[in-house]
């Protein structure tokens, strides 16, 4: 298993039996080419999250795993789709995953409603990853930590919409895991860190900062 950060909270995860694409705004990779993606999955409706999962999926076949409201979305458009709930596995060719909370909002860019935003863990081989989506720290991380116990975590940390470093400090100790790949920052201005300070605090917890280039 491999992963690639394509920029702010989008990634893709090569599997023996398929890729898998999450949260797919590909803004900072323009000239990224989808390959052999068979899922993908999207944790709310905002733009910057959604970004190109309906054309991929058109394209390509692969379905878009997502809450109920924002799937029956991504099917009017012509998506193929898996409409979920949070808290049940959904079997995949690759191995599992599991929708789970996130304290956020969820829309397109014309307003509609698109159910409760929601992170993602996922089961490949026996390795747990937790993607928690756009959220503030909240005592459900103490849970997932507890219950799926993550080896790799990919957290917000740019503030102002979701968590800023402090409380992703804080998420990553309730989390348990031993690596921390942050996302959802310096994208834009108002979600500016210094990536440094964070991988700094993170080390001195005793886990690994992950600190992944776009594209890497």
């Amino acid at each position: 298993m491999d992963i690639k950060y394509l920029g702010h909270s989008a990634f893709e995860i090569q599997t023996s039996n398929g890729n898998i694409l999450i949260d797919p705004f590909l803004a900072a990779i323009p000239h990224y080419k989808p390959n052999n993606i068979c899922d993908i999955f999207v944790t709310h409706g905002h733009g910057d999250h959604l970004g190109s999962a309906i054309e991929i999926s058109k394209q390509t076949g692969a379905r878009i795993t997502a809450i109920y409201e924002l799937a029956n979305y991504c099917a009017e458009k012509g998506a193929k789709v898996l409409d979920v709930g949070l808290g049940a596995w959904q079997d995949y060719s690759w191995g599992r995953a599991v929708p789970v909370p996130a304290f956020h909002s969820s829309s397109t860019i014309d307003g509609r409603y698109c159910g409760c935003p929601c992170g993602f863990v996922f089961d490949i081989n026996g390795q747990i990853l937790y993607h928690a989506g756009d959220t503030c720290l909240n005592t459900e991380m103490k849970m997932i930590g507890e219950i799926y116990q993550p080896d790799i975590v990919m957290l917000p940390i740019g503030g102002k919409y979701t968590m800023d470093i402090e409380h992703a400090l804080i998420a990553a100790e309730w989390l348990r895991a031993s690596e921390v790949i942050p996302m959802h920052y310096n994208t834009f201005d108002a979600i500016k860190v210094d990536i440094s300070e964070f991988e700094r605090q993170i080390r001195e917890l005793g886990k690994y900062p992950r600190i992944l280039k776009i594209g890497e």
